[in-house]
Order: structure tokens, then C-alpha cells, then sequence
């Protein structure tokens, strides 16, 4: 009796609070089909791959898998390895179908954003090029809720969270003591669109709420637009609290700040984005003769688990679970995408877009969701915004009053192909 297919699990790019829920609807559903034999993660994503750097999710503790739910960040491990086109680097590719010959893996179950679906969308070309009989599906994440097909990213929701509280905290800390500290600026994150920036505009309920400003890529802004803007408010309300996108573009179309040294450039060529916070406080103080702070969460708005959306998680799991379900009907090619259904009530289901189609896509802001000032959200925003941050997520708290999150005992796969990279 031949064995049972295996599937490989895998994540790719940025970590969120909950790419790991998509992992665990993967590997428990896979598990309870009965049609695949073991479930096997790829340490580090595709670089995992490569490197046959393999462990068995399926001998870990059902405890264990069931703690990714409540756990942020990759536990699989990720990476932003760059697959070459298949002219280029053939080596890469064939290496891919080797390993996933040499461990029986006929499922590829990837978690990520635009560049991670453009790497699942290669290996299954050429998996179908090697005859190779494998089924290859897309899981969508990303925090920057840019990914096109889909009505929003599992992730986003949990950072919007977090974004819009962190305004509303920190807006009371400058309206206490605006005396002194009169301007905070927020930085976050967002390389191309405000998605994220904008979340904090929910924190508004009346308009000396902060935040007075959100700026993003979307509404570029000449230093003078800026600072006008700045004083028109400092002007009504004695402070002013911005949040800004650190993709932040001028006048020109140009990144405000961006390192583009060696170390901070990507395989995908990708510059690092941020600094923008620094840059206007000094404008601020320069042009507006106010004291301003700038502040950024960093990593830490896309690892909140303490505060990460109930929504999210449900819907994280949600794509992971139907992307096996889909897979094992056959469907190949394509990624799991989130519908919302149309009605006042709020109700997303699952749908399904091609790996091509969501790689060469971006999602930017409708200009419906941004006010006419070009530094604000409407009432649009919102609506679009408001049920995808509802519930809290639950998480395990040790004696000592922390979180409990979850660790992978890793038992490695026997190594069976020449070492590689």
C-alpha cells in the first residue's frame, strides 16, 4: 500500500499577531483529513526548503499546535528569500521539486504577502513543468493590508488594533501635558499605502481626539502643506498629535526617509522604510517653533498579541483551514482570499484568486476612505475598519503574570539530498 502524500507548511515575509492561526488551520485540518500522511514544516520558509531544513509538525503536541492561535510572530520561522526567475537560477527551482520528491510532499501550503505568493506561483509552474504531481496554495498575510484580491489581510485587522489604541493612549499623554510636550508625532508602519496609518484615525471619536493628522503614501505632501496643517491645528486645539505612514511620500513623489545601504535592502530589492517620524519633528520645530516627539512601535505593532484582534485570529484560521480543504479537492494555483458578504451585518466567508494574479497586484487606499484634506478617514473607513477589530484575543498567562506562548520541540526529517546553499 503506497504511503500517503505529505504536505509542507511554510512561512514567508514579516510576521504578524496571527500567521500563526492560519498555520495552525493548516496543520489541524490537514491532520484530522486522514488523506495526508505527515505534516511537515519548512524552517525559515522557502529557505527551509532549500536547505532541506525539515521537521515533523505532526509529532508535536496537540497542545502545542493548538498554541499558535494565542502566539505572534512565525513559529515555523521565515524568511525574505528572493527565488530567482527560472531562466536565471534553474538550480533553485529543480532543488525545490527534489526535496519535495525525496520527502513525498505533494501539498505546499505558503503563508505571506505579494513576493511569498510570487514564489508559490514559480514552484507550482514548475513542479508542472517537472511532471511533478503537486498542489500549491497561497495563504494571505500581511500586515500592510496591500494584497489584491482580497477584501482585507489576516493581520491587518490585529495591527489596526493595536495602531488606533496606541494613538488613543498616547493622545492623552500630549493633551495632559501639551504645555511641555506639544506635538507627538507616531510613526508607523505601511511601505506603499496608509492602510495602517489610517487605522488610528478610528481613535477620533470627537475632533480634539487624536490623532489631529494621519499623512500616507496615498496623499503626498510638500513640507509647507505639511506644516500649514500643523499650525492650523496647534491653532485650535494648543497640541497636535500626528500619525504618519513611514512610506510617506513629498510633492515629488519621493520617499520622505528610506536607508538604502546593503544591509538595509532586501533580496526583493526592498530599502528599508522610516526615520520620517525624526525628519518632521525636526520640521516641526524648525517651521512651526513647537516642542515635537516622535515615537515609533516598530515590530511591535505587528507582534501584539495582547492586543490582537478576535476577529483576525478566527479569520486567520479560517484561510488556513480552507486552504486544505481546497486542496484537497484538487484546486492548485491559487490563494485563499476574504470575502465580505454584502448586508449591514458583518459575515466573511472565503474565496479564491490565482498566485498570479495577487503577485503582480497591489491594493492601495480607495479615496473614499480618505477625507477631502487628504489627512483623515471617513466615515467609509470606518465601516470598512470597524468589525474586523472586534474581540480580544485569549491568551494562556503564566504564574508570572506573562504570556505563555508556544515553541516548536522541532524533531528534524533525516536530511536525504546533498547539502545546498
Amino acid at each position: 500500500m503506497a504511503a500517503k502524500p505529505n504536505a509542507i507548511v511554510a512561512q514567508s515575509g514579516g510576521p504578524t499577531t496571527v500567521i500563526n492561526a492560519s498555520a495552525c488551520g493548516v496543520i489541524q485540518e490537514a491532520m484530522k483529513s486522514g488523506k495526508i500522511g505527515k505534516v511537515i514544516g519548512a524552517t525559515n520558509g522557502i529557505l527551509g526548503v532549500l536547505k532541506e531544513d525539515l521537521f515533523n509538525i505532526s509529532a508535536e503536541k496537540p497542545e502545542t499546535i493548538a498554541g499558535l492561535k494565542s502566539s505572534p510572530a512565525a513559529a515555523i520561522g521565515s524568511c525574505r528569500y528572493k527565488l530567482k526567475k527560472m531562466e536565471e537560477s534553474k538550480a533553485d527551482f529543480q532543488r525545490v521539486v527534489d526535496v519535495f520528491k525525496a520527502h513525498n510532499i505533494r501539498y505546499f501550503f505558503y503563508a505571506g504577502g505579494n513576493d511569498s505568493m510570487d514564489t508559490a506561483d514559480k514552484v507550482n509552474k514548475l513542479a508542472a513543468e517537472a511532471h511533478y504531481d503537486l498542489v500549491c496554495m497561497g495563504i494571505p498575510k500581511t500586515v500592510d493590508n496591500d494584497l489584491a484580491c482580497t477584501d482585507h489581510c489576516p493581520g491587518y485587522p490585529s495591527v489596526a488594533k493595536f495602531v488606533a489604541v496606541s494613538a488613543m493612549e498616547a493622545g492623552r499623554d500630549t493633551e495632559a501635558l501639551c504645555t511641555t510636550d506639544t506635538c507627538t508625532i507616531l510613526e508607523v508602519m505601511g511601505r506603499n499605502a496608509g492602510w495602517i496609518a489610517l487605522a488610528a484615525g478610528l481613535a477620533q471619536r470627537e475632533p480634539q481626539d487624536a490623532p489631529h493628522l494621519i499623512w500616507i503614501p496615498e496623499k503626498p505632501k510638500s513640507r509647507k502643506q505639511m506644516m500649514n496643517e500643523v499650525k492650523a491645528v496647534y491653532k485650535e486645539f494648543g497640541r497636535v498629535f500626528i500619525v504618519v505612514g513611514e512610506g510617506m511620500t513629498d510633492e515629488k513623489g519621493n520617499v520622505v526617509a528610506e536607508d538604502k545601504s546593503a544591509l538595509s535592502t532586501d533580496a526583493f530589492g526592498h530599502a528599508q522604510r522610516g526615520g520620517v517620524g525624526e525628519i518632521l519633528k525636526t520640521w516641526i520645530m524648525e517651521d512651526v517653533g513647537i516642542k515635537a516627539r516622535a515615537q515609533k512601535p516598530g515590530t511591535n505593532q505587528r507582534a501584539a498579541m495582547h492586543f490582537a484582534s478576535a476577529t483576525d485570529i478566527k479569520e486567520a484560521y479560517l484561510c488556513g483551514k480552507m486552504a486544505v480543504k481546497n486542496a484537497l479537492k484538487g484546486v492548485n494555483g491559487k490563494m485563499v482570499t476574504l470575502v465580505r458578504e454584502k448586508g449591514r451585518q458583518y459575515k466573511c466567508t472565503t474565496g479564491l484568486a490565482k498566485l498570479s494574479d495577487v503577485a503582480n497586484g497591489e491594493k492601495m487606499v480607495p479615496a473614499s476612505f480618505i477625507n477631502k484634506q487628504g489627512n483623515h478617514i471617513t466615515k467609509a473607513m470606518r465601516d470598512y475598519l470597524s468589525p474586523l477589530i472586534q474581540g480580544q484575543a485569549r491568551i494562556l498567562m503564566g504564574d508570572d503574570g506573562l504570556p505563555q506562548f508556544m515553541r516548536f520541540k522541532r524533531k528534524p526529517l533525516k536530511t536525504k539530498l546533498p547539502k545546498y546553499l
